[in-house]
């Protein structure tokens, strides 16, 4: 009888594991969707967020043409001026311009030794660190793991080794996983 039950448990335990990422993955996609879809009240769904897609893109098509370009510079530099609005502004497009700007921040994963016996994944984001006088040492993003957060470290260059053959995307899941995820 105990061996059907933990049978039972088992099998309850396996579709657990299964089930609960894929209705999480399931429930984050549709609030986001329903989010966008909301942000303009059109009495069709999937019509909103198509039309806060379409906006996006040609927000960003003006943004890029020549003459309307010193538009959105004289824009920034308004925001700027603004002490708390330039923290936060600035902040957000750092962030946004590290996964998807023409400057990737997080393309460069490494491997950095901490003591002989004991290294950390990271992403290099700065080479030159001569502004603050540490011209031997480069800056290195850590994500922690499960969060959305992380430390940025100087390390010696020489206690630096590029990951050759391993795509960022592959190191950064890694990390946040707390090493669960394979590197594949």
């Amino acid at each position: 009888m105990a061996f059907t039950y933990r049978r039972i448990l088992s099998y309850f335990f396996r579709g657990l594991l299964f089930l609960t990422p894929l209705a999480v993955t399931i429930y984050v996609m549709y609030a986001i969707f329903v989010f966008l879809d909301n942000l303009i009240p059109v009495p069709i769904p999937g019509i909103g967020i198509l039309m806060v897609l379409a906006l996006i893109t040609f927000i960003g098509y003006l943004a890029s043409l020549f003459f309307t370009k010193p538009f959105f510079e004289w824009f920034e530099r308004g925001v700027f001026k603004i002490p708390l609005v330039n923290l936060l502004y600035t902040s957000i497009k750092d962030l946004m311009g590290a996964f998807v700007g023409e400057k990737k921040k997080f393309s460069s994963p490494v491997i950095v030794e901490i003591s002989d016996s004991m290294c950390r994944l990271g992403f290099i984001t700065q080479e030159d660190m001569s502004v603050v006088g540490k011209e031997d040492m480069v800056a290195v993003y850590f994500p922690h793991s499960y969060n959305v957060s992380g430390n940025v470290f100087l390390v010696k260059k020489e206690k630096v080794t590029p990951l050759r053959g391993v795509k960022s995307s592959d190191v950064m899941k890694f990390m946040v996983s707390g090493g669960v995820s394979s590197l594949t």
